[in-house]
């Protein structure tokens, strides 16, 4: 324990929403493994995070100390574009149940988990927390970013008016155990090893990659992104306002190093063990050419990743394998 960390109790009851997500669970994990003993979640069936009353009336009963808003509708390019409406309602009607609930049920402390979409498509490199707001998104996701501007700026504004501790963090790209391995829906990493993967059962002689793997990407385990988590809910509040402008209230949460796609392309292959060719789609969209971090504030907070590429590679790969056997050769 380091002399940073203050601020949470191990009795504390922290309610973690989107707990069978890929962040949530790991969330989840890492608070277990720290020993918090007083975790509630609720499932989709048992909680509709979409409807007001219910949200609002199971945070009254529980009145939990700490909120965790991991619970989004989330994709990849493909499903941002072809389905804005949803990914701009869910993830505003969600965010502003859970955000206000909170609130009128008195919970003093909230973390609100963004993603690194919100900054402009054209923003400078690596990316600083003030660049938000500063130039257009990428439109193929911009309705999902815009929800998630919108998650901080209700955070941000709930502190200004009613003094309460609402912190917002934006992380890079996510991979790890229980991410999403749809064919169509999936982010890149779990879209190359399904791809890698059903390419070796199947003896092809390629992969085929969208674009030209020329663009550049920031990668970060789900697990290491559970620790920053924590570590900022449990940072006192005067160190944190020490290192983050109020009106600016989300940190960046990354590696600080990126990667050429076809490198990560790569990777996954010698991971996975495919033996053939990758071929790169130039006619496939590419999306922003690169997207790195500044990570400089959460490192002055005393925080740094601790898993490898590679070796989250591989223990991601094991899990798709544990958790799809149907698809094993």
């Amino acid at each position: 324990q380091s002399a940073l960390k203050n601020y949470m109790d191990q009795t504390d009851k922290i309610y973690v929403a989107g707990n069978n997500g890929m962040v949530g669970s790991a969330i989840i994990r890492k608070l277990r493994k720290q020993s918090f003993t007083n975790i509630i979640t609720r499932s989709s069936s048992e909680l509709d995070l979409a409807n007001q009353q219910d949200v609002h009336n199971f945070l009254q009963d529980e009145r939990p100390d700490y909120v965790v808003i991991a619970a989004a509708k989330v994709g990849g390019i493909h499903a941002n574009d072809s389905c804005p409406a949803e990914f701009i309602y869910q993830n505003l009607i969600i965010e502003a149940n859970l955000i206000h609930g909170s609130y009128l049920a008195g919970v003093n402390n909230l973390l609100f988990l963004g993603s690194s979409c919100i900054y402009p498509k054209e923003s400078l490199q690596p990316i600083k927390e003030e660049y938000l707001l500063s130039g257009h998104l990428e439109s193929t996701n911009e309705p999902y970013a815009v929800a998630k501007i919108a998650g901080i700026k209700l955070c941000e504004s709930y502190n200004r008016q009613y003094g309460t501790d609402y912190r917002s963090i934006m992380p890079t790209n996510l991979y790890g155990p229980n991410d999403n391995f749809h064919p169509k829906n999936s982010h890149v990493i779990p879209a190359l090893i399904r791809k890698f993967h059903e390419a070796k059962v199947k003896n092809k002689p390629f992969v085929e990659v969208w674009g030209s793997g020329k663009p550049m990407r920031e990668f970060l385990h789900v697990d290491d992104m559970a620790g920053a988590s924590i570590h900022i809910m449990d940072i006192d509040k005067k160190i944190l306002e020490s290192e983050v402008d109020p009106m600016l209230s989300h940190i960046n949460i990354g590696t600080g190093v990126d990667i050429m796609i076809k490198d990560v392309a790569q990777i996954v292959k010698e991971v996975v063990g495919f033996c053939g060719e990758i071929v790169f789609n130039a006619e496939m969209p590419d999306g922003t050419k690169r997207k790195l971090l500044d990570v400089s504030k959460i490192e002055n907070l005393g925080w740094k990743p601790a898993i490898a590429l590679k070796d989250g590679l591989k223990e991601t790969y094991e899990w798709f394998l544990d958790n799809n056997k149907k698809l094993r050769g």
